[in-house]
C-alpha cells in the first residue's frame, strides 16, 4: 500500500515545479515574480537563455535527487508559461524525462493564458507530454477583465478552450477570481455559469487579494479602490460553491473544485505535507524538512518539529476532508492531542459553534468555518 508521499517502489513522490518568470504585462493584482516581456526587443533572447539556464538546473537536480524520488507530477507555472516556443516546453520537459524518473501516470500541467493560446502549440505541449492545461480564465465580462488589467478578452477565453478541447486536452483546470473591485453577484454567477457551461474538469477560484507591490496595492493605498464588502465576498463564495457542486463538482479545496477523479496532483501536495522540487527564478521548494526559495527571492529555513507539525495541520486544514489524527502520529510519532493538547481551550468555541469538526479520525473545517479557516490555523502554528 502506498501513501501521499511513498510510490509503489519504494521511492518517495516528489513533485516538480518549473517557474517560467516571463509575461506579456503584469496584471495589477499579481504579487508572483515575473518579468513583463512583451515590448521588450531581447525578451526572445532572454527567453533562450533562461530555458538552457533552466535544462542545467534540471539536470543538477536530478543528479541530486533522482535516485531517492519518483516525480509522479510536474507543474510549469508562472508567469505565463504559454508564452515559451514550443520547442522550449518540449527541451524542459525532455530534459525532466532524462535527469529524473518520471512515473508513467505522472500528470503535467501547463498554466497558458487565453491570449498565448493556438492550435499549433497546443498540440506540441501534447505530444511533448503536458497532459493537463491550466487557463487563467479569471472572469468572462470583459469589464472586470479590464479591471484586473488581464490582455484577454472573454471570447479569447472561451475560444482558447474550444481549442484545448479539439488539441486533444481532457483535464482542463480554469482559474477564475471574485470580490473584485467593481464586480457583481450577478457579474460573478454569470462567469460561474458560463464556466460550469464549458463543462471543465477543474475551477479554481479565488477571491481578490491585495499583494504589496502591485498596482492594486497602490491604489488602496490611496483610496482610490472600492473594495467588495466581506459580506459580498462570502456571499460569492458560497454561491459558486452551491452552482458547481448542482453540476457534479466536488468541493475538496477552500479554493479548488474539480469533478470525481479530476482533483489536481500536484497542488495537492502542498496542502498534504508533501515534497515538491521548485526549479527556475524564485521558485520554492520542501524536501527533507527544508523549505527554500531560489533568487531573487532567495530564503532557506530547516523546519523543527513545531514547523513541520503546524504546517501540516494548517495546510491540511485547507482541504475539506481536513486531517487525520492516525496520519498526524504516524508522520511524527505522537499524538495529535499530545501535542495540542494545550489549545484545546482556544478552539473550545470553534467546536461548540460547528465550525471546526472532530469525527472519529477526522479533523476538518464546516463549510461556515472556512470563512474564518484562518483564525482557526492560526492557533495550531
Amino acid at each position: 500500500m502506498t501513501t501521499n508521499n511513498e510510490t509503489d517502489n519504494g521511492k518517495k513522490a516528489l513533485g516538480i515545479y518549473i517557474h517560467i518568470p516571463f509575461c506579456r504585462s503584469r496584471c495589477r493584482y499579481c504579487g508572483f515574480y515575473s518579468r513583463a516581456a512583451e515590448n521588450s526587443p531581447d525578451s526572445g533572447k532572454a527567453m533562450e537563455q533562461y530555458i538552457w539556464k533552466l535544462i542545467g538546473e534540471i539536470a543538477e537536480r536530478g543528479a541530486m535527487y533522482r535516485r531517492q524520488y519518483v516525480a509522479d507530477s510536474v507543474f510549469i507555472g508562472g508567469g505565463t508559461p504559454s508564452m515559451m516556443p514550443a520547442a522550449g516546453v518540449e527541451a524542459v520537459l525532455g530534459a525532466v524525462r532524462e535527469h529524473f524518473v518520471l512515473s508513467s501516470d505522472a500528470e503535467v500541467t501547463l498554466e497558458a493564458n487565453p491570449d498565448t493560446v493556438d492550435l499549433r502549440n497546443l498540440r506540441r505541449w501534447r505530444a511533448a507530454g503536458v497532459n493537463r492545461l491550466s487557463m487563467g480564465v479569471q472572469s468572462l465580462d470583459d469589464g472586470i477583465l479590464h479591471t484586473l488589467g488581464r490582455i484577454h478578452s472573454a471570447g479569447d477565453a472561451v475560444e482558447a478552450y474550444r481549442l484545448a478541447r479539439k488539441a486533444g486536452f481532457r483535464n482542463i483546470n480554469l482559474d477564475l477570481m471574485f470580490a473584485v473591485p467593481g464586480q457583481s453577484m450577478e457579474q460573478w454567477m454569470n462567469t460561474v455559469n458560463r464556466v460550469i457551461g464549458l463543462d471543465p474538469e477543474h475551477i479554481s477560484f479565488y477571491s481578490l487579494q491585495i499583494e504589496e507591490d502591485t498596482p492594486f496595492y497602490e491604489a488602496y493605498m490611496t483610496g482610490e479602490l472600492d473594495f467588495v464588502p466581506e459580506e459580498t465576498d462570502r456571499a460569492m463564495y458560497h454561491a459558486a460553491i452551491a452552482a458547481m457542486r448542482r453540476s457534479g463538482y466536488e468541493h475538496y479545496e477552500i479554493s479548488n473544485m474539480a469533478k470525481p477523479g479530476m482533483r489536481c496532483r500536484h497542488n495537492l501536495k502542498y496542502w498534504s505535507f508533501g515534497e515538491y522540487l521548485g526549479i527556475g527564478d524564485s521558485a520554492s521548494s520542501f524536501m527533507n524538512g527544508v523549505r527554500w526559495t531560489e533568487k531573487p527571492r532567495e530564503e532557506y529555513h530547516e523546519n523543527d518539529f513545531a514547523d513541520n507539525t503546524g504546517e501540516y495541520v494548517f495546510t491540511g486544514l485547507r482541504k475539506t476532508e481536513g486531517i487525520r489524527k492516525s496520519d498526524f502520529a504516524r508522520r511524527f510519532g505522537r499524538e495529535f492531542w499530545e501535542v495540542y493538547g494545550s489549545r484545546r481551550g482556544y478552539l473550545k468555541e470553534y467546536f461548540e459553534e460547528g465550525l471546526l469538526l472532530e469525527e472519529g479520525d477526522v479533523i476538518r473545517l464546516s463549510e461556515r468555518g472556512i470563512d474564518i479557516s484562518n483564525s482557526i490555523m492560526a492557533i495550531f502554528v
